[in-house]
């Protein structure tokens, strides 16, 4: 806003000054644009710090999201998965289902049927002799027999009349291969490994890696070459699954050819036994074998390896139960697969969105029913899933959900607090700017009012009186109206809303007319002023603010000095900077005033004891004026000795 715009407002009124009405009005109308320019203010400002709140959520919730992630990672948050999807798996169980494997058992009776140790080769054999007539699709046995034996010639025999035969190796700690003895072998239509993985942390078996390899002897294990062999077909690889017949079993590549296993849920009692004891006893048991993948291994509890499942609850499984599940979880085709990282992501950063979104427009009750929602999703997603045969992992979302309702409720929790505390602060800041207008726009009123009156009460007033108080009238509308204007463009100033002119002047220029116009009240007090070394550099800027500033300064060295005294305006002028120090002799201030100084409507205790009337928001403005310009203000003050206020200022260019 230019001078001439600020001349134009106080003089083309479109009441007369001579109006007491239309004066009174003109000043209202002036109140309430300064009224309404704070609230303008406030606003703006709030919208700028909600934009920047809104950036705090929204880094805070991607935040989140990611060191949910990374906790996934680590070894604590694959434990938790783990548990998660044992609980799943319990939660979900497959509907029951007629099995396509069978198991014949060597138990605790047929050991001793046939004398232990020694006898489980004979104990094999005739086991495999009595299931022979009802034509089983295939027959794993889930011994290794790497060494020979004097009773091999009735298992050698056996095996002979076995159509689709699978017999097992198992990869030894050296790095070779255990394999059958060759006698044993050349009967059999395919070998395959036996090795069974457990976890590290828990020891439960989940999964199984389809094939094992020891150097380039790579070998299937035994449930898949079993399947192979019921299905007459051979594997065909590709990067993410393998395809045996017509079914393609999800089994990466870069993953160890690893497939979880669908094991028996509780109501099926798992893979069906018939002991060779039994079949001695009720050779019609016989029948169950027919048309099935028959696994044959021990299952006595004192010799058979043991493997807990996430069904078993410390229970445990006989190995050979264990490749009979991993059978029917191929032939079944009840795969388990891993939800793609990529939606794994997204969830967590749609739920911690959700997060934020609950508490950035809603507070209190339903705040809270939107984080419940969210933790609800964060559990339901991964059931839903799990229940369409999918393994989406439970870590990443639930931490996301818990880490992203904890940082948005903070966040809201500080941002209310916030904004209470803004609201009493912009409280007391509106009253006492009205406090400050009020005051300050009290004396001219008065004075319009007083003359008016009397122009109006006394119509036989001398013509020259009559034209003094018109001029009276005149000159405290103007005044008036120069007052509302600063207070306006010093509190649009303050908010970033004006833009100040931009021209150059002489800053000595500046001095000796606030010098001029401080004059009157100097003389009154008996001060002296004395100008020394003015700086005749150029500066850049607003010329009428800054002569607001300097007569400012000047004004309130003259108010709070003593009679008798001086106050010195001297200046310096160096390469980039001006600086123009305004020194008086009067009451002084100590550290702490010194640091409060500049604050809105603050005033030393001092001052207030001088008597001189003040609002304190005069060097809050000055302060203003000169960052608005580039450049700051320093302070020298002691108590009793005086006070010395500098302006640095940027030099303008040639």
């Amino acid at each position: 806003m230019n001078s001439g715009a600020r001349r134009t407002t106080a003089n083309s009124s479109p009441y007369s000054v001579l109006d007491p009405r239309g004066s009174r009005k003109w000043a209202a109308n002036h109140l309430c644009a300064s009224i309404y320019s704070i609230r303008r203010q406030a606003a703006n400002l709030a919208k700028s710090m909600q934009r920047k709140t809104h950036a705090v959520l929204a880094a805070l919730m991607v935040a989140s999201a990611l060191a949910a992630l990374v906790l996934s990672w680590t070894a604590l948050g694959r434990q938790f998965d783990t548990y998660a999807y044992d609980f799943f798996f319990r939660l979900e169980p497959p509907a029951p289902w007629q099995p396509q494997s069978i198991i014949l058992a060597l138990d605790e009776e047929t050991l001793t049927k046939y004398g232990g140790l020694t006898g489980m080769r004979s104990a094999l054999a005739d086991g495999l002799e009595k299931i022979r007539p009802a034509q089983p699709a295939a027959v794993a046995i889930d011994f290794i027999l790497p060494d020979a034996s004097p009773s091999d010639g009735p298992l050698e025999a056996a095996f002979a009349n076995t159509p689709n035969l699978v017999l097992s190796c198992d990869l030894l700690p050296n790095g070779r291969w255990e394999d059958p003895i060759e006698r044993f072998r050349t009967h059999a239509v395919a070998v395959g490994e036996v090795h069974a993985d457990l976890d590290k942390f828990d020891a439960i078996s989940r999964d199984l890696p389809l094939e094992k390899a020891a150097g380039n002897d790579r070998r299937w294990t035994l449930a898949l070459e079993t399947f192979m062999a019921v299905n007459h077909a051979g594997v065909i690889e590709s990067p993410d699954d393998l395809l045996v017949g017509t079914t393609r079993i999800p089994s990466a590549d870069s993953t160890g050819r690893t497939l979880r296993i669908r094991f028996t849920p509780p109501s099926m009692n798992g893979i069906p036994p018939v002991s060779i004891a039994e079949l001695d006893r009720h050779p019609e048991l016989a029948a169950r074998f027919a048309g099935k993948a028959v696994f044959a291994g021990v299952t006595a509890q004192t010799l058979s390896d043991r493997y807990s499942t996430p069904y078993t609850n410390g229970a445990i499984m006989p190995g050979i139960e264990f490749h009979a599940n991993l059978y029917e979880t191929i032939a079944r085709r009840m795969f388990l697969t891993d939800a793609p990282l990529t939606w794994v992501f997204a969830l967590s950063f749609i739920l911690a969105a959700a997060s934020g979104l609950a508490f950035l427009f809603t507070g209190g009750w339903p705040a809270n029913l939107g984080a419940f929602l969210v933790l609800v999703a964060s559990q339901a997603i991964p059931a839903l899933a799990f229940s369409h045969g999918i393994v989406w992992e439970w870590m990443p979302g639930t931490f996301t959900a818990v880490i992203a309702i904890a940082l948005a409720a903070t966040w809201r929790h500080l941002i209310v607090r916030r904004q209470l505390t803004v609201a009493e602060n912009e409280k007391t800041r509106y009253q006492r700017s009205m406090q400050f207008a009020i005051h300050e726009l009290r004396t001219p009123l008065t004075a319009i009012q007083g003359s008016s009156e009397l122009i109006s009460r006394y119509g036989s007033m001398p013509e020259a009186k009559r034209k003094e108080m018109a001029d009276l009238i005149n000159a405290e509308s103007k005044r008036l109206a120069r007052m509302i204007e600063t207070f306006l463009s010093v509190e649009k100033l303050s908010a970033g809303q004006m833009e100040m002119k931009q021209e150059r002047f002489l800053l000595a220029e500046i001095v000796k007319r606030c010098a001029e116009r401080a004059k009157p009240l100097a003389e009154a007090k008996n001060i002296a002023v004395h100008l020394e070394d003015l700086p005749a550099a150029q500066i850049s800027g607003d010329r009428e603010l800054m002569e607001y500033a300097v007569y400012n300064l000047l004004t309130n060295a003259i108010k709070y000095s003593p009679s008798g005294t001086q106050v010195t305006l001297f200046g310096e002028d160096n390469k980039n900077e001006v600086r123009l120090s305004v020194q008086d002799q009067g009451i002084g201030m100590d550290k702490k005033e010194v640091s409060r100084i500049f604050e809105k409507f603050y005033r030393t205790k001092r001052a207030e004891q001088s008597g001189e009337a003040g609002t304190g928001i005069g060097l809050s403005i000055v302060e203003q004026i000169v960052v608005q310009h580039g450049g700051s203000i320093h302070v020298e003050s002691e108590p009793g000795k005086g006070s010395r206020f500098t302006l640095v200022l940027k030099r303008a260019y040639d």
